[in-house]
Parts: C-alpha cells; sequence; structure tokens
C-alpha cells in the first residue's frame, strides 16, 4: 500500500499530498503524518513554500467518522491539536490547493494554511451539526476568516458553499477554472517562489505576531521587525538596489 500522506522537496518548494483516494479521508495516523510532514517541511534548509495538495477526485471528506467513537475520539482529538500546532509552527507560508470537496476535517486542513487556492468545480462545508458533533479547530478559524456570522452560517447549517462563494467570503484567496487548475496553480506558486524567501517568512510573521495586540503595540511591534529584521537582510538590500538599477534581483536567503 502506497503511503497515504507524501512529501516531495523540489525548487524550494515542499509539496505535502494527501493520498488516499478518492475521498482521501483522514484517519488518525493520517493526521500524525501530516503533522510531521509540516514539521519536516519546517526543519528543512531551503524551503520557501509548503503546497498541501490531494489526490483523488476530491481534497478530502474528512476525518474517519470511525475515529470519533468514545473509545478513538481522545486520540483523534489530540491528533488533530498536533497538526494545527505543526501549522503554527511552520515560519514560511503555506498553500492549500482544494479540488473537489473539502469537508469537515478537509476543510479545516485548509483553513489552517495561510492560503487557499481552489478549482471552480471545489467545494466547503463543516457538515459536523448533521451527526450532532461540532467541528473545534473551524470553530476558531473561520470566524478569523470570514467573520462571526458567515462562520456560525457554516457551522450551524452544515451547507456546502461552492469555491465561488468561499472566496468572496475571504476563505479562499483564488479560483481557477477546472480545466487549467494545475497551470494556474502552477503559475501563482511559481510567483511567490520567486520571492525572497526572507520577506516571505518575515510578511507572514509580520501578520501572526500582531493578531492579537492592540493596534498601536502591533504597529511599535512591526516597526521593530522592519527596522531592525528584515532592513538588516541581504535581500531587503537587495531588492532595493534591483528596483533602483532596473536589474533582476538576487536572493541571497533562501
Amino acid at each position: 500500500m502506497s503511503d497515504p500522506i507524501r512529501v516531495a522537496f523540489q525548487h524550494g518548494l515542499a509539496r505535502i499530498t494527501i493520498a488516499r483516494p478518492p475521498l482521501n479521508v483522514l484517519t488518525i495516523a493520517m493526521l500524525d503524518a501530516l503533522a510531521s510532514a509540516l514539521d519536516r517541511a519546517a526543519a528543512t534548509a531551503g524551503v520557501r513554500l509548503v503546497r498541501l495538495d490531494a489526490e483523488g477526485k476530491l481534497f478530502s471528506a474528512g476525518v474517519d467518522v470511525a475515529d470519533h467513537t468514545p473509545d478513538k475520539v481522545g486520540p483523534m482529538m489530540a491528533a488533530l491539536a498536533r497538526l494545527f500546532d505543526s501549522f503554527e509552527r511552520v515560519a514560511v507560508p503555506t498553500v492549500s490547493v482544494v479540488h473537489g470537496a473539502a469537508l469537515g476535517g478537509g476543510c479545516e486542513v485548509a483553513l489552517g494554511t495561510d492560503l487557499c487556492v481552489a478549482s471552480d468545480s471545489a467545494s466547503f462545508g463543516q457538515p459536523e451539526i448533521r451527526l450532532a458533533l461540532f467541528a473545534p479547530p473551524a470553530s476558531a478559524l473561520l470566524p478569523r476568516l470570514v467573520g462571526e456570522r458567515r462562520a456560525l452560517g457554516m457551522l450551524l447549517t452544515g451547507e456546502t458553499i461552492p469555491a465561488t462563494e468561499a472566496e468572496r467570503f475571504g476563505l479562499v484567496n483564488r479560483v481557477f477554472p477546472a480545466e487549467r487548475f494545475e497551470a494556474e496553480v502552477e503559475a501563482w506558486i511559481g510567483m511567490l517562489l520567486s520571492f525572497s524567501g526572507a520577506a516571505l517568512r518575515m510578511a507572514k510573521r509580520a501578520v501572526r505576531d500582531v493578531r492579537d495586540l492592540p493596534s498601536a503595540d502591533a504597529r511599535r511591534a512591526l516597526d521593530r521587525l522592519y527596522l531592525e529584521e528584515l532592513m538588516a537582510t541581504d535581500d531587503a538590500r537587495e531588492g532595493l538596489a534591483a528596483f533602483l538599477a532596473k536589474r533582476r534581483p538576487v536572493w541571497r536567503h533562501s
């Protein structure tokens, strides 16, 4: 049997693939493997971006219902917690690439990434309420992304929304046509990979470090980060010099 979670590294990209088609139902072992894959990507020198995608006709139908039974629900919740702790530890940007449906835990995995791109045939939903359950990670993450009322709309009705609506909500960054989805995704990710790795990491850190601070404290913290750390990098100096010289920058920091 092939590994249900695959990891590959190439040219600054760490690509993590959920490979349990056709539905990519997530088991406890797969949640642990996803967390390990993210930790491995975070610890690998030269990685500037993490792509999370899936094989099969949909992204993921969610966490295996069999792992919600009383004897397994504790370990399942612990595995979910480990996975989202791993998302938080990744310093470089993470991008989920969604085709087909991302439901339940599958939707939550997409919520865990910094960015999300989707096919126009994709859809997103948290149907846990139909089983008399709720979705803990989504309950924390969705309101931050789409606002409380829209989050409650998804969580309380269990409705699945199409990618175009998810983009309007702010859950998805870009929607690409299904017939040229992979080409569009590769071009979009290639754009991100063309940037300085140091700048990508600091731009992500700038948002995450201050998200719980009052605005005045956030501004002061970001001023320090910009002046004391970003402007001390070779890449910041190179980017400015290249722009003024009207030449292509050569980044030193992966």
